[in-house]
């Protein structure tokens, strides 16, 4: 078989894979959060419900093309950084599509969502939209200021901007991966991380059980359906960057299973045991500490 197709298929189902585990990660930080609120949770296999029921109704709303196109963005965004990610560290076939200067593609495709999402919502015809993508913008592009300045103080460190290079130069055991080595880029990226994941205190945008309004209702059916998609596959995508830069990366996906989660368990955490903070709020903390730590992180190794 030709070696194209071959890589292409083996992708596919690294895809597969990561959505799944995914939305189990995804129902057993909601049980964890549960337990701690004295509930019994839902089941483990609820996301797999859910996603049955979204992808088998249809709606009959029409709001306009771009409205529609806002969720396959989103998706995209997702499904573009798990592509150019590498998964399993020395495999060819877990590499999937990285290259030299891959880091700087995933950043794009990390803000290509929310970017296509505020395109969508421009087009609902819902009045509280343009506060809704203000609020979204707003705290997203704050949450990249920090994430980039971590970025290029790694890049700084180990002159390149390829994944695969940074994980293979945090293989000589733990005390070499980046957490150890430059532990000020890896405050502020883990910090920034607590808004990529948006959980409380960082997700007023869609504020859950406050706000009767947004892309849990606005959109329903196969587009929620293709949210919840992209939801499950994004967070593996983003723990799996955060561990390939931070965390040593990881040679077999048992590794790569149990760095994600713990790494997606730190905001699960944080948001378990902090209020919901307001806009302007996150925004000037996102812009003082974590950007003040990523700023001290370059002058260290410049």
């Amino acid at each position: 078989m030709d070696y194209s197709i071959t890589k292409f298929l083996w992708t596919l189902l690294g895809l597969f894979i990561v959505t799944n585990w995914g939305m189990l990660m995804s129902s057993t930080m909601r049980r964890i959060g549960a337990r701690v609120s004295g509930r019994i949770g839902i089941p483990w296999y609820q996301p797999w419900v859910d996603l049955v029921k979204l992808y088998s109704l249809r709606t009959q709303l029409t709001h306009g093309t771009m409205f529609y196109i806002g969720p396959v963005f989103r998706l995209m965004g997702g499904v573009g950084m798990f592509l150019f990610l590498p998964m399993v560290f020395g495999n060819p076939i877990w590499s999937n599509y990285s290259f030299s200067g891959d880091l700087v593609l995933i950043l794009y495709f990390q803000f290509f969502g929310m970017l296509g999402m505020a395109l969508g919502a421009g087009e609902g015809g819902q009045p509280y939209s343009a506060i809704g993508i203000s609020r979204g913008l707003s705290q997203f592009t704050t949450i990249e200021v920090p994430m980039t300045l971590a970025v290029i103080s790694i890049a700084i460190q180990y002159h390149t901007l390829s994944i695969s290079e940074i994980v293979a130069a945090q293989q000589g055991g733990i005390t070499t991966w980046t957490l150890w080595t430059n532990p000020l880029a890896t405050a502020a990226a883990m910090l920034s991380l607590l808004g990529a994941f948006g959980h409380s205190p960082f997700n007023l945008v869609k504020a859950p059980n406050e706000i009767p309004i947004g892309p849990p209702t606005e959109f329903h059916g196969t587009f929620l359906g293709v949210l919840r998609t992209n939801s499950a596959i994004l967070h593996v995508a983003e723990a799996a960057l955060f561990m390939n830069l931070f965390f040593g990366g990881a040679t077999s996906w048992f590794e790569l299973i149990i760095k994600t989660f713990l790494i997606y368990f730190w905001s699960v955490f944080v948001g378990t045991v902090f209020p919901r903070f307001r806009i302007e709020q996150s925004v000037r903390w996102f812009l003082k500490v974590p950007t003040i730590i990523g700023i001290l992180a370059i002058i260290i190794f410049l």
